[in-house]
């Protein structure tokens, strides 16, 4: 894999966390730092749709720089969606306003497997010419690749769009596996394509999330997706970068999800961050986990939750972890107060 363009960011916090260096200071980002939460974000997007803005290289580029100028968070996130590959590819879908991604025609059968298409260069190229204008605006702070991981996007194509019980991903799973295998498989070469062109492009780390992971037993999880998971950070390991991978609800897949072969594994709020690195095991870093919700909650809620995460996460270090990344628990959520976020990052810097 061409790496040529990689920026060398030897003091970035969040890279020598990610790596079992000692930062210079505790690395905070958020997930969905980027959107609604943000009025400068409401203002750009007014009149142009989620997708679309997702394909827009200087859209892309503005939207991903918002939460790094406003919040002086040590990553920034790619802006993009779950279902940014499968639009790459050609599937056809839209994200609905308060429902979510839609798929026109669901994947049920062995020739649905068969007839989905492959990821388009000229598609990811507008991803990737995003990218590039990061890289020249962002100066020093990392930028983390993007993408879902295929068990989640699986769940997307079979069900139609969100879904609570995911029973139909689950009928095909349980009664037909080598459907369901052949479907994992394909949704994996996308992924890895879809990272790999970021990675070309010149990101510093990817992060995988397993959005919907937390829905599966741990033997289920273990035969129907670790697997294909597994396969997705082998094929990128060779770009020497972070790899991060994040689900939630994912509290009783931790080990698994940590042998998957991330360097850094993601915690929701559910798990403290001293049981997470029992459950991962030694010689991986972890990232978390404030409850979005705590956001709301004023400053000093905020302020004895971050100190309780950095507590345990200190703690998980003499247990066997590598480093720790302060995040959320999961995303931000959008009537979140961005001037908490901003109070937020000069805490979690100070302490």
């Amino acid at each position: 894999m061409s790496t040529h363009s990689r920026r060398r960011l030897t003091d970035a916090p969040f890279l020598a966390a990610a790596t079992g260096a000692t930062p210079s200071r505790r690395p905070v980002w958020f997930m969905r730092q980027a959107g609604r939460s943000l009025p400068e974000y409401r203002e750009l997007r007014a009149g142009v749709g989620m997708l679309e803005s997702c394909f827009d290289p200087d859209l892309l580029c503005e939207i991903t720089m918002q939460p790094v100028r406003r919040h002086d968070v040590d990553a920034a996130i790619l802006f993009s969606d779950i279902v940014v590959p499968l639009k790459a590819a050609g599937i056809d879908l839209d994200i609905v306003p308060g429902v979510g991604p839609v798929i026109a025609a669901p994947v049920r059968t062995v020739e649905d497997v068969r007839a989905l298409p492959r990821l388009r260069d000229e598609e990811v190229g507008a991803v990737t010419d995003g990218v590039r204008l990061l890289l020249d605006a962002l100066g020093q702070t990392p930028l983390i690749g993007f993408a879902g991981a295929p068990f989640t996007l699986a769940s997307y194509l079979v069900e139609g769009g969100p879904s609570k019980n995911h029973e139909r991903t689950k009928a095909m799973m349980y009664a037909d596996p080598q459907t369901w295998h052949a479907l994992l498989g394909t949704l994996t070469d996308i992924t890895i394509g879809f990272l790999r062109a970021q990675l070309e492009a010149g990101v510093d780390a990817i992060q995988l999330f397993d959005s919907w992971a937390g829905a599966l037993s741990l033997a289920d999880y273990r035969a129907f997706v670790l697997p294909h998971s597994e396969r997705v950070f082998a094929e990128v390991a060779d770009a020497g970068v972070p790899r991060i991978h994040f689900g939630v609800g994912t509290g009783e897949l931790l080990g698994a999800m940590g042998e998957a072969g991330a360097d850094v594994v993601g915690v929701d709020w559910r798990v403290p961050l001293t049981d997470a690195v029992r459950r991962v095991g030694p010689g991986k870093a972890l990232q978390g986990n404030l409850d979005p919700a705590v956001l709301f909650a004023g400053p000093d809620a905020v302020e004895t939750h971050a100190r309780r995460i950095i507590a345990e996460a200190d703690e998980a270090v003499t247990l066997g972890a590598t480093g720790h990344i302060f995040n959320l628990g999961h995303g931000v959520l959008p009537d979140t107060d961005p001037t908490t976020l901003t109070a937020l990052v000069e805490l979690i810097h100070e302490l």
